[in-house]
């Protein structure tokens, strides 16, 4: 082999490996930045990680939101009508957020098997639903079309409680 061709090789093969470090380096920080979603049956199931920023997301189960008197601090439970989660939150939670409405929280999973959320985010109206939760609810066997109608005749009793 020549020694131009020889140097050329060392030169591609160099190229090469710095492309492959700073592919690995980007990969690497994007890591942290993705949170990937899970209904309350992969979390059951150990699918999610723990300690680590995730997004869950599901219906708010009826007669479960406990707020503390003294603080911020409310903690309820998301269901997917299969599975249920525990959800802690120490802040104000959106003017939409009620039982039996659907919400997705970006938090992270204790080892004791609760979520610690950063953010609690609610749907906009009576018919929308997180896209996220509608799969959830579909891949656990029910239309998320029977929820909205139970949503209603929830906010429906709130309303009429208030």
């Amino acid at each position: 082999m020549r020694a131009k061709r020889k140097q050329r090789l060392y030169a591609i093969l160099g190229l090469v490996a710095l492309a492959a470090i700073a592919v690995g380096l980007t990969l690497y920080a994007l890591r942290s930045n993705i949170n990937l979603f899970f209904s309350p049956v992969q979390i059951a199931e150990g699918q999610a990680p723990l300690e680590r920023s995730i997004r869950a997301g599901g219906m708010v189960k009826a007669g479960s939101v406990a707020r503390d008197p003294d603080s911020l601090d409310v903690a309820f439970t998301v269901t997917d009508y299969v599975e249920d989660l525990e959800v802690r939150y120490s802040g104000i939670l959106p003017d939409l957020f009620r039982e039996g409405q659907g919400v997705v929280v970006v938090g992270e999973l204790q080892p004791a098997g609760w979520l610690r959320a950063d953010k609690v985010l609610a749907k906009h109206d009576e018919n929308y639903m997180p896209p996220e939760v509608a799969q959830a609810l579909e891949d656990a066997g029910y239309a998320p079309e029977d929820y909205q109608d139970k949503a209603a005749e929830m906010g429906q009793r709130l309303e009429a409680e208030d």
